[in-house]
């Protein structure tokens, strides 16, 4: 089996612009580096043979952490060790923090980033679902100029996006829940650093009453694309999440799954787990919603 990827030029710009005409005159032929944790394990195996890589990590605009009026705007190059160290992040939207202390190990999270994680496509990996949950809006750059597409409707097949050739994912926009809002990722796995078996990510906020007032809920690596429980959410919302109603939105999260049958077991096991992963993290999200 190949280990040393094929022959490719090697490009690392200083600005969003010029990777974009860079990929604009590669057409086909060129393809983006982020942190490289997708890429060069394909281009290794001989999987993927791109030949130019425009690399980010030279473009300084691409990374940070920061606030636009009622949003929280990250850069595409903004690494998952970064997003754990972030306190805006940890007091706003910790569900990201508690993601990224899930995904791979700590040195995939030193250079693994954000933009590579949703913006390739990769139904294991754990940040899109995580994004239809928050409701994010992806922007990106292409030589038409910036447009903004948002999350829910940016997955649409196994390494297949609504990005168009030769656009960027440059940040990544998301409006905080409201505080007090409780959140969760629960994510079965067989190992620490592996792909989910099923995992669920779900966000709400609960009334004086004890009623849920707002939430989400999503799947990751139970079908091509992560998953946003739309039947599921829309039953929970105005419940007070008894027991019947938790067995509902967990059937209804179950009904939208087709995994593939692979080492992580079946694809009856993996929807049955799916609906485990959904009925735990409503249960924890519901708990810290209550201050719990």
């Amino acid at each position: 089996m190949p280990v040393i990827p094929p022959s490719f030029a090697y490009h690392r710009p200083s600005s969003v612009k010029d990777a974009v005409g860079l990929l604009a005159g590669f057409g086909e032929d060129g393809r983006v580096l982020a942190g490289g944790h997708s890429l060069i394990p394909m281009m290794k195996l001989r999987l993927a043979a791109p030949p130019n890589l425009v690399d980010l990590g030279g473009i300084s605009d691409l990374k940070g952490i920061a606030t636009d009026g009622g949003d929280i705007v990250i850069g595409a190059m903004t690494t998952q060790h970064e997003l754990i160290g972030s306190d805006l992040l940890g007091k706003k939207i910790p569900l990201l923090r508690e993601t990224s202390l899930q995904i791979a190990d700590p040195q995939v999270r030193y250079l693994g980033t954000l933009g590579g994680n949703v913006a390739n496509g990769d139904p294991g990996n754990d940040m899109p679902a995580v994004m239809m949950c928050l409701n994010a809006t992806y922007q990106v750059m292409g030589k038409g100029g910036e447009r903004r597409i948002q999350a829910r409707q940016f997955y649409q097949g196994a390494y297949f996006t609504a990005l168009e050739p030769g656009e960027i994912l440059t940040a990544i926009r998301i409006r905080p829940p409201g505080d007090g809002h409780g959140w969760s990722y629960h994510k079965l796995k067989r190992k620490i650093g592996d792909y989910a078996t099923a995992a669920a990510a779900v966000v709400l906020t609960m009334s004086g009453g004890g009623s849920v007032e707002s939430g989400a809920i999503a799947l990751t690596n139970v079908a091509e694309t992560p998953l946003y429980a739309e039947a599921a959410t829309r039953l929970i919302v105005g419940s007070k999440l008894d027991a019947a109603t938790v067995k509902e939105a967990v059937k209804a999260a179950e009904a939208i799954t087709s995994p593939a049958s692979d080492r992580r077991g079946t694809p009856h096991y993996r929807t049955k787990m799916a609906g485990v992963m959904v009925a735990r993290a409503l249960a924890q999200a519901a708990q810290r919603a209550r201050g719990g």
